[in-house]
Parts: C-alpha cells; sequence; structure tokens
C-alpha cells in the first residue's frame, strides 16, 4: 500500500454506544494515520435515522476525547450531505445502473434458494432486475427502493491486512443503494463520502468485507478511483460472537462511569494487538513507535472478564 499519502476516517453511527471493539478499530485506524504523517478524519453516519439517538454522538466525541483519538479538521456529518448523495443516484440512473425494485425484504427471503447469515440478508434474486430507470414513473401504487446492478464476478481485492481476498459470488447480488423511505443507503453514502473527502485508506473491521466489492464496483461506475481497504479483525466475546450486551457492558461510557482510565483501556488494547509484552497502561501517542500492523494476530480478539478486571472495570 502506498505510504506517499494518508487520509482516513472515523465513521461512526450514532445508533448506540461505542464499545471497546469500537475502541481497538479506532486505536488501529489512528495509529495508521500517525504513523504515516497522515490525516485521520470525523464522520458521523447519521442517516439510518428510526435508529440515531440524540445523545450518542456527543457520547462518541467524548468517547474519543478520553481515548486521547484526535482528527483532522472538522466533523462531517452524512445528515448535511444529502444532495450529494442525490445527484449520484441520477448519474447512476442516467447510465442504466441501477433501476427500482419493489420487493420487500420477505419476498427476497422467500425468492433465495438458500438462506445466509449476513448481515443484508439472502443474496437478491433479480425479481425487478428487468425494470430501467424511466420505470419509475409508472409506480405509484408501493414504495420502491433502487438497486444497483452488480457484477457478482467482480468480487475479488487485495487487502491491506488480509492480502488477497474474494468474497463469495453468491453473496454478491443486487444490492439497496436509495431506500423506499427515500434515503441513501449506507454502500452508496460511503462511497460518495470517502470520495468527496479524499480518503485514501478504509480502515475498518473484517465484517464489512462483504461491502468491499459492493463499494468498488461503485466506485468504478462514479468514475471514483477507489481507496486502499484494511480490514482488522473484531473484538469477540467468549462466545465468538461480536460483543454485544449478552457478553456484559463493555462500553466505553460505562467504563469511563467506572473510574476506568483511558491509558489502562488503551493498553489492554495494545496488548491484544502484539504491540506491548504485557497489559499495562499507555497513551495512544506513546505506541506510535511500537505501532506493527502486522503483529496484529489474524483471529479475533476474545475478550474475556478478567481482561477487564485487570485494567480496573468491576465486571
Amino acid at each position: 500500500m502506498s505510504e506517499t499519502t494518508w487520509n482516513s476516517r472515523l465513521a461512526p453511527s450514532p445508533t448506540g454506544a461505542q464499545h471497546v471493539g469500537n475502541a481497538r478499530t479506532y486505536l488501529i485506524n489512528w495509529l495508521l494515520a500517525r504513523c504515516r504523517q497522515g490525516r485521520l478524519l470525523l464522520r458521523i453516519e447519521d442517516i439510518d435515522s428510526p435508529r440515531i439517538k440524540p445523545e450518542a454522538e456527543r457520547l462518541i466525541l467524548d468517547d474519543l476525547a478520553w481515548l486521547g483519538l484526535n482528527w483532522d479538521g472538522e466533523c462531517v456529518r452524512q445528515s448535511d450531505r444529502l444532495d450529494l448523495y442525490r445527484s449520484a443516484l441520477r448519474r447512476l440512473q442516467d447510465k442504466e445502473l441501477v433501476y427500482p425494485c419493489t420487493c420487500s425484504r420477505r419476498d427476497i427471503e422467500l425468492a433465495a434458494s438458500a438462506p445466509h447469515l449476513e448481515h443484508e440478508g439472502p443474496a437478491y434474486p433479480g425479481t425487478c432486475a428487468h425494470r430501467q430507470a424511466a420505470d419509475a414513473a409508472r409506480i405509484v401504487d408501493r414504495p420502491y427502493s433502487w438497486r444497483f446492478r452488480s457484477h457478482p464476478h467482480q468480487n475479488a481485492f487485495v487487502d491491506g491486512f488480509l492480502g488477497p481476498t474474494t468474497v463469495p459470488s453468491a453473496l454478491l447480488g443486487d444490492f439497496v443503494v436509495w431506500k423506499a423511505d427515500d434515503a441513501p443507503a449506507y454502500q452508496l453514502a460511503v462511497v460518495v463520502d470517502d470520495a468527496d473527502m479524499g480518503v485514501t485508506h478504509v480502515v475498518r473491521g473484517d465484517d464489512l468485507v462483504p461491502s468491499t466489492p459492493r463499494q468498488l464496483q461503485l466506485y468504478a461506475a462514479l468514475e471514483t478511483h477507489p481507496p486502499a481497504f484494511v480490514h482488522v479483525p473484531l473484538v469477540v466475546g467468549p462466545d465468538g460472537r461480536r460483543l454485544a450486551k449478552r457478553h456484559g457492558d463493555t462500553r466505553l461510557s460505562a467504563l469511563r462511569q467506572a473510574g476506568v482510565a483511558a491509558e489502562a483501556l488503551i493498553g489492554l488494547l495494545a496488548w491484544s494487538c502484539g504491540w506491548l509484552p504485557a497489559i499495562q497502561p499507555s497513551s495512544a501517542q506513546d505506541l506510535i513507535p511500537r505501532f506493527n500492523l502486522k503483529s496484529i494476530p489474524p483471529e479475533p480478539f476474545v475478550l474475556h472478564r478478567h481482561h477487564l478486571q485487570s485494567i480496573g472495570y468491576p465486571v
């Protein structure tokens, strides 16, 4: 990956509290940018309106300040950028790269030959793919979304951590870029944002690997140069699943309220990434000379109760 220019971003969504797993990914992202004398931007992804919590953005900013993870420039909010997303949608419509889709999630589940457990559900079976963009004007009796005409065999990329990566073609059906409630979908919004903000490297959890071929196709469709992608392992509970309430309270705000020092958590996360020989307090700044992306274990970090107890969190 190129080290001549490095613009990456933190992109939290104010749909809930940030937890220990978020902090680990943010720390890796911050260190990558700082070690390369790059810029780290902040974007609040706040267009998932039914799930947005009014107090969550303030908590995000408090969490980042507590961790000592600063960013460059002003904070960007997706809710201020709707015109950019609409413009991108029109470009895709003009190229006949999207079509109106009246299928519900239930329709797709019933049409799928086999269920998939990915976040976005089963691959779309192409029920509405015969439509053209102009057909939207004749759909007056029901809501519709806009789907991108995907190329399922454009499914490989080179990841900055994982190396050569291929997503199964069966997971890459046509995907929604504009939702039936007249709001941009995640895939389109992040591509438009990263291109507009000049992001050169996207650093995020490896649960988003399946999104990458979709986003690369959108970059090509919008005639925009894509960033490099770096997908890092998640933090999981003892059951191997992503951190959630079932694993206890791992919210950063809860750690703060319990009196845990940010340096204690940073030290735990640094140890989990192989940068410290033992769990010991450290600041993010102090880790810059120790940082090495290749030292991060490839498997998820399993967070146990005793890890949190070791940094003074009474769980």
